[in-house]
């Protein structure tokens, strides 16, 4: 295969970035051993920014984004894998400054490619993707931390986006109290629907006046959002709370004094799935494919190349919610 499919990010005359569906030749993709056909993959946040030419995601243009890619090796120059075998690779510097999965090919290293579960399928894969391997992370943290479905309700902010719907999905079949902050009033049923036990509007839940501490709420959170709304989740933790933070659209300062760490005992927990070594990428794909393997059709849509882009808009536009697969072959 000499010419392959792809979104091709684009910069144009006047500095704004085009993305489209290209032909292109393997040549593009670099020197890595290992060269995967995509069959699926799926969009993340992190892809509508290269695709919008964000230089903190993305130096160099033209591109192919795509932060998530499962499909069938073609060609292994390490010897480490087979032609035939199925592969997931996620997150390292894959759809960020090498070329990603939103296209027919891949060339990565052997060191990113993670062998397919026994149970999972590259169509499920992708469903979970780096928005649930996220979640699954930081729901593996807060375990780690005796936070138990005894415990008390867990707060997961940015509810209704990727990584936000996958940890309620996953907390619900374990049995927590999942408490959805959101603030899209149209998403409240689809969110109770997915496992929620009730629903907080992100404005209502910010509209209190600023304290130091208030009353002991919940006994973990995952926060997708960061900013003022992370600080007042750890100001709401009960005592010896936990919150794993693995999000910050909604900035990145922390305006937090120390008295919910000292007087409360509460934790927070740095979640960052891209570059997490791989035996502990290995480990959450194992939970996925036995223990939490959880429905995921309600929570994704299947598209094609063809519809990626106006996607990717939609999500820098704050107008999706949930999963997008991307099928790769029609």
């Amino acid at each position: 295969m000499e010419q392959f499919k792809a979104l091709w990010t684009k910069e144009q005359e006047d500095g704004s970035f085009e993305t489209s569906l290209q032909e292109l030749s393997i040549e593009v993709l670099g020197p890595h051993e290992v060269l995967v056909q995509v069959l699926y993959s799926s969009l993340n946040y992190k892809d509508a920014l290269s695709a919008n030419g964000h230089r903190g995601i993305t130096q160099h243009f033209p591109h192919i984004p795509g932060i998530d890619a499962a499909g069938i090796i073609l060609h292994d120059a390490s010897g480490q894998f087979q032609a035939g075998e199925q592969v997931i690779i996620t997150g390292f510097d894959l759809g960020m400054n090498t070329h990603g999965g939103l296209g027919e090919l891949i060339r990565v290293p052997a060191s990113w490619i993670v062998p397919l579960p026994t149970n999972l399928s590259l169509k499920r894969a992708m469903q979970i993707g780096t928005a649930g391997l996220t979640a699954g992370m930081a729901v593996l943290a807060l375990q780690q931390n005796q936070i138990s479905p005894s415990s008390g309700e867990i707060l997961v902010t940015g509810a209704s986006g990727g990584v936000g719907m996958c940890a309620i999905k996953l907390l619900h079949h374990l049995g927590y109290e999942v408490v959805a902050l959101s603030g899209k009033a149209e998403m409240k049923e689809v969110l109770l629907n997915i496992g929620a036990s009730r629903v907080i509007d992100r404005l209502e839940f910010m509209a209190e006046k600023p304290r130091t501490l208030y009353p002991m709420s919940f006994a973990g959170g995952i926060d997708t959002v960061g900013g003022d709304v992370l600080v007042k989740l750890i100001k709401s933790l009960k005592f010896a709370g936990s919150v794993a933070v693995c999000g910050m659209a909604g900035g990145v300062e922390l305006p937090l004094q120390v008295y919910p760490f000292i007087l409360r005992g509460a934790r927070m927990l740095g979640i960052y799935s891209a570059d997490a070594p791989l035996e502990k990428k290995k480990e959450i794909w194992r939970l996925y494919a036995n223990d939490w393997n959880y429905e995921l059709d309600s929570i994704t849509e299947v598209i094609s190349l063809t519809h990626a882009p106006e996607k990717l808009s939609m999500m820098i536009e704050g107008r999706s919610h949930g999963r997008y697969v991307v099928q790769i072959l029609d």
